[in-house]
């Protein structure tokens, strides 16, 4: 895959970030999926469901022209981007959700292009900063969760897809 841009970069970087969240869910067997490991901790469904949902979020946000992460509560973002994610059970349609909601996010970031990327949007936290910036917290995001799961698999007793990707 030849780079031609920063925006390109950072769609490769979430590419891959999602594509690893996708091995770690497609490597634990379908009843692990709904394992709670501790009280009030995410099972590994709910955090795939939650990264589609931010990446849905994230592209919205992002390529709006008054994109602003302070215009609204984090609940009614999800909301406005993430309606009907819930459903999404099984681990073929979580799977799916994950796919289809970063070729959506994909799409939209790429036909907003990027001198919108290059340009403010307000953080959460209220800081500007610019939306490709943003986008960079979005992929550590999906990151983070990523581990989530891959530590879940040691919990239940399975390697991670990564390491066994890079031990093979």
């Amino acid at each position: 895959m030849k780079l031609e841009s920063i925006l390109d970069e950072a769609l490769e970087a979430w590419a891959y970030a999602r594509a690893g969240v996708i091995a770690e869910i497609r490597n634990l067997p379908p009843g692990l999926l709904d394992v709670r490991p501790a009280e009030g901790a995410r099972t590994a469904a709910e955090i795939a469901r939650h990264i589609a949902e931010t990446g849905m979020m994230m592209a919205g946000e992002l390529t709006r022209p008054d994109g602003d992460f302070t215009r609204k509560a984090f609940p009614a973002f999800m909301k406005e981007y993430a309606r009907g994610t819930a459903r999404h059970r099984s681990k073929a349609a979580v799977v799916a959700l994950l796919k289809r909601s970063h070729a959506d996010g994909e799409r939209r970031i790429r036909r907003a292009g990027e001198l919108l990327m290059l340009g403010g949007i307000r953080r959460f936290d209220g800081v500007e900063g610019t939306r490709l910036a943003w986008m960079n917290h979005g992929i550590a995001h999906e990151e983070y969760h990523r581990g989530q799961i891959a530590i879940y698999a040691r919990l239940m007793g399975k390697v991670p897809a990564l390491t066994k990707l890079i031990h093979g």
